[in-house]
């Protein structure tokens, strides 16, 4: 495997690849010339991947970053709080329909909560990570966290366990009432 298709693969591209399509996402949202209808349907394709990829770092990235990184307790409780109040910002918007006045402020809130946890995250976290793993170690958590994305919740829960190993356990059983929520709403995510 070549250099190029090893780094493309790791933790660190993976985690940014996810922030580079979130920020597409939100500048698509910004835009407001969208029917409703399908402003609904974006901002709901945000709230799972923001969920998905939330899901993922908490049960794979911060732990790791615990165990290598000396004194990053205090930066990871950060991120999880961050999480925390984004989950709650997306719990808010799940009622709302997008003509009520509510709706726009809520996302936008969480645009620019996500935005700084974005920001802080690439500052921070992932260049201690890069210095603390090796590459092989990179691309064994890139892989695990692209799978655990594909099996995770769709839909916010303020309130679920953020360590393991309770969400682990927990979120795939939570996983599998979302998605049948998700078919039975015709919400796709």
């Amino acid at each position: 495997m070549s250099t190029t298709q090893q780094s493309a693969d790791d933790l660190i591209h993976a985690i940014v690849r996810d922030h580079r399509d979130l920020e597409r996402a939100f500048s698509e949202i910004e835009r407001h010339n969208h029917s409703l209808a399908y402003r609904k349907r974006l901002v709901d394709h945000v709230i799972a991947g923001l969920v998905r990829h939330s899901v993922a770092e908490e049960q794979f990235v911060y732990p790791v970053a615990r165990d290598r990184i000396e004194g990053a307790d205090d930066l990871i409780d950060n991120e999880i709080a961050e999480h925390a109040r984004a989950e709650q910002l997306m719990k808010e918007l799940e009622p709302l329909d997008p003509s009520d006045p509510r709706f726009d402020e809520v996302v936008t809130q969480l645009i620019e909560n996500v935005r700084h946890h974005i920001e802080e995250e690439e500052r921070d976290l992932l260049p201690a990570l890069r210095s603390h793993c090796s590459d092989g170690e990179l691309r064994d958590l890139g892989r695990k966290v692209i799978l655990a994305k594909d099996s995770a919740p769709t839909r916010p829960h303020p309130g679920m366990p953020d360590r393991p190993p309770a969400n682990l356990i927990l979120d795939a059983g939570v996983s599998i009432i979302d998605k049948v929520r998700d078919a039975l709403n015709d919400r796709r995510v």
